[in-house]
């Protein structure tokens, strides 16, 4: 079974998310504060990682950062999933190096798309 770690801090955001991925058969460990997620990264070492970019403390941008500077966690996929849907967010994003993009209101068959796209080939 497949771990996805969930890096939000809007309780309607991260149920819709857990429970999605719960009904489709993912396991899932959740994080409030970006903090937070970079240490349960480093602990669970997750197949996929869902990261809100506006966050209390770190936001996702600099979590991801700390995530892909770990020899333990560089390889985790790890998606921005925000309403930051500015071009000058979405550079930054992409700039930031995230494996994928995600737009709130979450679109539930591009993030089923993208979650399966991102976590399979790490099952082989």
């Amino acid at each position: 079974m497949s771990l996805v770690l969930i890096i939000e801090d809007n309780e309607k955001n991260m149920k819709l998310a857990r429970d999605v991925l719960q009904v489709k058969g993912y396991e899932t460990v959740e994080a409030a504060t970006g903090e937070e997620g970079v240490k349960l990264a480093l602990q669970r070492k997750p197949d996929l990682v869902l990261m809100d970019i506006q966050l209390p403390g770190i936001n996702g941008i600099e979590a991801f950062k700390q995530i892909r500077g770990n020899a333990a966690t560089k390889a985790i996929p790890v998606v921005a999933l925000t309403a930051s849907v500015t071009p000058t967010d979405r550079s930054a994003i992409t700039a930031a190096g995230f494996d994928a993009f995600l737009g709130k209101p979450i679109n539930l068959k591009e993030f089923l798309h993208t979650v399966e796209r991102l976590v399979e080939p790490r099952k082989k």
